[in-house]
């Protein structure tokens, strides 16, 4: 990749990505994947390189990179192994409503929560609302100085492994009774199901928790009563770039093993590559990639500037998880019946792919939000 970046420190952290990712991921996925085992001590290792705090402020514990950087950081971590780049993504997501909402007690946690060693999750979602965030029904009813939690929250990445969730819940009736709780991993009442039985992302659990009479210190609200849902689309925002970059990253893998197998690859005394059907299939994978990694930085400076940038999110979500499901369906057609199997990784790809387009807002949801934006 020929990457334009903002200063030297930028490509000097690229390159310790590459290190890590060539050194640390690229020997361990298959491996890991195939077990369904959570790499904890792997994240931990990308977490004391610094990459778990990578766009918040070095005062608060974080490197203060620009997000145009960190999102290329994801890009490199998702083309050697999505589960670690999806791990990274989610606990950035995690961090964001202490960085941009916490009071000044809880802002003191930061150091902790972006240091390497804690892990974060974003407890968002229900078995029941899906993308319906305003109409979720897990309850936090105030008693003295704590809330009680009750309900079900459902496909929560690290679920039960988490040392901390980034909890929604509601305080009151309506689409402004939503309240967001920095919640610890372990306490009592807090439970989890059995782990999905996933397409892919074997490595990485995804599992419901199950909050019955659990007991929250009122100092644990992050922001206002009722600002929950505000905290978490402003949060999504942020996300939703990841995810756009975790899925660029996973389509420039797959490009470039379909690009090596066709330059490899002779059939009719010729390489594959030289083949015009095939050729053209790899340029149209290459525009994909190309097309996906601009939509996501275009939003990423936006961001950076503090330009609203909404919309170029979902933009850049819609298109590069639609980018990263037709290259890596291409690239398995590019290795024939090799790319079927378990021999090449883009079988892998192409599973793991498909998730992207659902979770963070399905891109059916980001459609909604474009369209929406267009309304006189």
């Amino acid at each position: 990749m020929d990457r334009l970046l903002p200063n030297d420190e930028a490509y000097d952290l690229l390159d310790l990505t590459r290190e890590i990712a060539t050194r640390e991921l690229a020997p361990k996925v298959a491996d890991f994947e195939a077990r369904a085992e959570f790499p904890r001590e792997i994240i931990r290792t990308v977490g004391r390189a610094g990459l778990l705090g990578l766009p918040y402020p070095e005062a608060d514990g974080g490197a203060g990179q620009p997000y145009e950087v960190y999102l290329q950081v994801l890009e490199i971590l998702a083309g050697h192994w999505l589960a670690i780049a999806e791990a990274v993504s989610v606990h950035t997501l995690s961090c964001y409503p202490v960085s941009a909402h916490g009071t000044e007690r809880q802002r003191k946690m930061l150091p902790d929560l972006l240091g390497g060693e804690l892990l974060g999750a974003y407890c968002l979602s229900e078995p029941q609302g899906g993308s319906d965030a305003a109409h979720l029904t897990t309850r936090a009813v105030r008693d003295g100085d704590d809330f009680v939690v009750t309900g079900t929250k459902a496909w929560i990445t690290h679920g039960g492994k988490a040392d901390f969730y980034s909890l929604f819940a509601r305080t009151a009736p309506g689409p402004h009774g939503v309240s967001c709780f920095l919640a610890p991993g372990a306490v009592d009442g807090l439970s989890f199901g059995l782990p999905e039985r996933k397409m892919g992302l074997h490595a990485v659990p995804t599992a419901a928790a199950h909050w019955d009479g659990a007991l929250l210190d009122a100092d644990r609200l992050i922001g206002a009563e009722g600002q929950g849902l505000a905290i978490a689309f402003s949060a999504l925002d942020c996300g939703r770039l990841g995810i756009a970059a975790c899925a660029t990253g996973l389509a420039q893998a797959a490009l470039d093993v379909a690009v090596d197998y066709a330059n490899e690859r002779t059939t009719f005394g010729r390489r594959l590559v030289d083949h015009q059907g095939l050729g053209f299939l790899l340029a149209d994978m290459t525009a994909a990639v190309d097309s996906a990694r601009a939509t996501y930085l275009d939003a990423a400076r936006r961001r950076d500037r503090g330009h609203p940038f909404s919309r170029q999110a979902s933009v850049a979500k819609l298109v590069a998880t639609d980018a990263a499901m037709k290259v890596t369906t291409d690239a398995v057609q590019v290795l024939g019946g090799y790319g079927y199997t378990r021999d090449f990784p883009v079988e892998r790809y192409m599973r793991e792919a498909k998730i992207m387009q659902i979770f963070e807002g399905t891109n059916q949801i980001q459609r909604l939000v474009i369209s929406r934006g267009l309304a006189a």
